[in-house]
């Protein structure tokens, strides 16, 4: 394969597989109502339904770096996109709640390897463009994102049942696969890199637990706000369609914020003005929920969109509080495995609560005072501090400003 063929059809590849890792996680959201009456899902395992995709990204995203040093990073891809597919398909045609979870399992557990190996994609075959791709990938997931919300419920207006509003995500997903199929012979010929730096070396710094308590963090708001909120504003008088919709709204904010937000924290040399700035529209879209969640729908949405755009920020910290490659590798691992873990809490608590008092008060109140430890989280890891100075590993080199091979939440 010629190069230029090859770069052609990584950079396709990698388009189709952005888009296609958050609809497996985000799409029950919208119709998660029938979802539960059709299959009789208790309030428990709602919220394990809406915990699965921080779950699966901690346990399973841990994993991927092994699994690609395997079967090779394409293989890896493309078998990952193709437990999207098959657990997509199942559980759209799945009559019983376990079954349904396990597929749903299976879907995310794919999504989750194949976004944490983007990173080495876009090294491998981008290096010297690792900014532009990144923005790039960044915009298609936020594209998907939307896409899952906006579409979902129309697809399944369209087929009378929401099996055909989750299951037309299956569709998508093969349709990304067929790129990496064609990648796949490529995968003897990669170097395989080890990282110098473990992962229990970065446990001993204190950037290291502020990046992953700031991942963690904004993670847990960010899946709480995809996985119930739709349930939110259907249950203050608004349909299936116009609840997806408001979601959808949350997500769209993102896709021109993700493409501006990374350059402009590359460029600032300390970020804790950005990060508090971005993080204090959280709140005043959760002041706007518990004030009128009806009338002020529209205007909360846009609030807590823009609050949610803290993740594109924390992506491209990952690569400037490191001063080596290896350094970059070893604390988005550590980030995102601790911080993942961290988030699964959010989902399953807002449904517990939500369960347990009947309303959204307190729910609010919650994300509300998790804005706290969020900021202050975010005052350390946006100051100028990097991992290899904190393990006495300091480099003469300065890292490379605005460029960033984090992988996306």
């Amino acid at each position: 394969m010629s190069t230029a063929r090859r770069s052609t059809l990584v950079l396709t590849g990698l388009i189709l597989l952005s888009f296609n890792l958050r609809p497996a996680a985000v799409s029950v959201g919208p119709v998660l109502k029938e979802v539960r009456d059709g299959l009789g899902l208790s309030d428990p395992q709602a919220g394990l339904l809406t915990s699965l995709p921080v779950l699966a990204f901690a346990v399973f995203g841990a994993l991927a770096p092994t699994f690609a040093r395997a079967a090779g990073l394409h293989r890896a891809i493309g078998t990952s996109l193709a437990a999207v597919v098959v657990g997509l398909a199942g559980r759209a045609a799945a009559h019983d709640e376990l079954v349904f979870l396990a597929l749903s399992g299976l879907a995310l557990a794919g999504m989750a390897t194949a976004n944490v190996l983007i990173p080495s994609l876009v090294k491998l075959h981008f290096p010297d463009r690792i900014g532009r791709a990144t923005a790039i990938y960044t915009t298609a997931l936020a594209v998907g994102l939307t896409s899952a919300f906006l579409l979902t419920v129309p697809v399944a207006h369209v087929y009378g049942s929401w099996r055909g509003g989750l299951g037309v995500w299956a569709l998508t997903a093969l349709v990304a696969l067929v790129p990496w199929l064609g990648l796949a012979a490529n995968d003897r010929n990669l170097e395989r890199d080890r990282r110098s730096i473990s992962f229990g070396e970065v446990a001993r710094t204190r950037i290291g637990w502020a990046m992953a308590l700031l991942f963690g963090l904004q993670s847990l708001q960010a899946y709480s706000i995809f996985g119930w909120f739709a349930q939110l504003w259907r249950d203050n008088g608004y349909g299936a369609e116009h609840a997806g919709l408001l979601v959808g709204i949350v997500a769209a904010v993102s896709i021109p914020l993700s493409l501006w937000l990374p350059a402009l924290c590359a460029r600032l040399d300390n970020q804790v003005g950005l990060i508090a700035g971005v993080i204090a529209c959280y709140v005043v879209g959760y002041a706007m929920l518990l004030v009128d969640a009806h009338s002020l729908a529209v205007p909360a949405a846009v609030f807590i969109g823009i609050g949610c755009c803290v993740f594109p920020v924390v992506l491209t910290l990952i690569g400037l509080r490191a001063r080596t490659a290896d350094g970059t590798a070893a604390l988005s691992g550590f980030t995102q495995s601790l911080g993942y873990l961290l988030a699964a809490l959010g989902p399953f608590l807002m449904g517990a609560i939500y369960g347990h008092t009947g309303g959204w008060t307190a729910p609010l109140w919650l994300l509300l005072a998790l804005v706290v430890p969020l900021l202050v989280a975010g005052a350390y890891a946006g100051r100028p501090a990097y991992l290899e100075d904190q393990l006495g590993r300091g480099s003469a080199s300065s890292p490379t400003r605005g460029s960033t091979s984090s992988p996306a939440q």
